[in-house]
């Protein structure tokens, strides 16, 4: 009885969450950043698509396959932690002050930045390791690269 038992919960426990690839775990921490003030503009999606294509290097076709999976994918997310591990594995330093430069140019892709935003911007830095510093700094660039 007992040995059937923890049979059960190893094997509860054995289930794996869902592998994300490189693309889809970027492409879902972006669309994220989209849908954080849930009010989704024009210039926001154009912005989205253009900083996915310059962070992955997939063709176009790709491209919107991977934009309405990112979508998908963290609609149906209950955190970020599963995307950003996967960053945190196969990014470098470089390439995840990469991505929170993507989320400030999409963020002030209408002009304006709202609290959830900045929010969610400094989280998904938190959770890729990212440097208070460099987050502000990567901020700035961005603001007085948008005058």
């Amino acid at each position: 009885m007992l040995k059937s038992f923890l049979k059960l919960f190893e094997e509860s426990h054995k289930k794996e969450e869902p592998a994300y690839t490189i693309e889809l775990a970027t492409a879902a921490l972006l669309s994220e950043l989209v849908n954080a003030d849930n009010q989704v503009t024009d210039t926001e999606k154009e912005e989205y698509e253009k900083q996915l294509k310059r962070l992955v290097n997939v063709d176009d076709e790709a491209i919107e396959l991977l934009l309405k999976r990112g979508h998908q994918t963290a609609d149906d997310a209950v955190d970020l932690v599963h995307f950003t591990q996967v960053l945190n594995k196969h990014y470098s330093a470089e390439e995840k002050v990469s991505v929170i430069k993507s989320l400030w140019v999409i963020a002030y892709a209408d002009k304006s930045l709202a609290p959830l935003e900045e929010s969610t911007i400094r989280q998904i830095a938190d959770l890729l390791y990212v440097p208070h510093s460099q987050f502000i700094k990567t901020k700035l660039e961005v603001v007085e690269g948008s005058k």
